[in-house]
């Protein structure tokens, strides 16, 4: 699955023309590697993605193409990120 749809799917990021303006402007980095939107992605990578002056780590558990909101956060484990990034995410 390439990184900005798994942004949208997962709900990482809410939109996915966002998502892939933040890879192409070097903000996402899968394993570190910078990503391209169209880079894929699979379960056991670590994305970094900066938000501004933030800066959330997450680990991919699943893929897949769609995704219920209530599922959506199973589809990766928070490494780390501070307290904005986490009420940021979880805003509907």
């Amino acid at each position: 699955m390439r990184i900005d749809k798994f942004l949208k799917v997962s709900r990482i990021i809410k939109r996915r023309t966002v998502a892939s303006e933040a890879c192409s402007g070097g903000r996402v980095m899968i394993n570190s590697k910078i990503a391209k939107p169209s880079s894929p992605i699979k379960a056991g990578d670590i994305l970094c993605i900066r938000f501004g002056e933030h800066t959330g780590y997450y680990e991919i558990t699943s893929v897949a193409d769609t995704v219920s909101k209530d599922h959506a956060a199973e589809m990766y484990r928070v490494l780390n990120e501070d307290t904005f990034l986490s009420t940021e995410r979880s805003k509907t």
